[in-house]
């Protein structure tokens, strides 16, 4: 597939995902996954976990960051660039429209049900990107990260850490483990 080809298909990918999600950036995340690891192949899905988790820790919205990563990934910087564009145009023209109507928007029964209807679906794919998420790293078999991810999840949600302390000491954690890794395969060499 030709540089131009390649650069439509992120675009169009990226706002069609963009302009049809709902639920904000961790939805969109399951949909990054079935368009470039399982329909495009494009990308593997251990690779498509690292991308998620550095979208996860990066500052602003996670479904700009998740296009970055993976535009990035697909076709370097030409690729963050058509990518963020197909995920900002959606949102930027529907909150435009929004914003304009808003006082009407805000008083009709139709609209406030159809948001309620939206939270249910969007909790059904956030638990889907969890599920994803951890069949992946308890399939792996990697005890240490089984270990984390269980510690992560009972120090937010049960002792209430703040999720900023908990990804900092989690990466902190995870540099520290790859620096031992590397002297321990290095020496053995």
């Amino acid at each position: 597939m030709n540089n131009k080809k390649k650069y439509l298909k992120i675009f169009l990918s990226t706002l069609y995902l963009s302009a049809f999600t709902f639920g904000g950036g961790y939805v969109i995340i399951t949909l990054l996954k079935q368009k470039f690891v399982d329909e495009l192949h494009w990308i593997d899905n251990d690779e498509m976990l690292d991308l998620v988790a550095i979208a996860q820790s990066s500052p602003g919205a996670i479904a700009v960051n998740g296009a970055i990563v993976v535009g990035y990934k697909l076709a370097g910087i030409t690729g963050v660039l058509v990518s963020v564009l197909g995920a900002i145009i959606p949102p930027f023209i529907i909150l435009t429209i929004v914003s304009f109507f808003y006082s009407a928007f805000k008083k009709l029964f139709v609209i406030q049900a159809l948001l309620t209807g939206m939270k249910a679906g969007v909790s059904a794919v956030i638990m889907s990107v969890v599920y994803d998420m951890a069949s992946g790293i308890v399939t792996s078999k990697d005890f240490i990260n089984i270990g984390i991810m269980l510690l992560a999840f009972v120090a937010n949600y049960y002792l209430h850490i703040n999720i900023i302390f908990i990804i900092l000491v989690t990466a902190a954690f995870g540099v520290i483990r790859t620096l031992i890794r590397e002297r321990l395969g290095g020496e053995g060499k």
